[in-house]
Parts: structure tokens; sequence; C-alpha cells
């Protein structure tokens, strides 16, 4: 089965997932952003911290 044809079956079962990000010290979901800003936020680079020994 394609994946395009698992989200078809299961579109019924799915739910929006809104992303937040912070910015300028709150949190703002990433889709009220602008051309700009959604821009920006596509090319920063995200990093795991790693625990110390």
């Amino acid at each position: 089965m394609s994946r395009e044809a698992i989200l078809k079956k299961l579109e019924a079962k799915r739910t929006k997932c809104i992303v937040y990000t912070r910015v300028m010290g709150y949190h703002r979901p990433v889709e009220s952003f602008n051309v700009g800003k959604t821009g920006e936020h596509k090319e920063r680079v995200k990093f795991e911290e790693q625990l110390s020994c």
C-alpha cells in the first residue's frame, strides 16, 4: 500500500498538530509567522544536549 493510500485511509483519525516556538521570550505558533519568519524558522539548526559524565 502506498503512503498516499495509507494517509487517505486514516484521514478521519488524524488531528492537526500545532508547532510552537519561543520568540522574543514567549511562545507563538509557527503557522502564524509571516513569510520571512517562516523561512528563518526552517533554517534553524536543531541540536540535542548531551549529558555530561
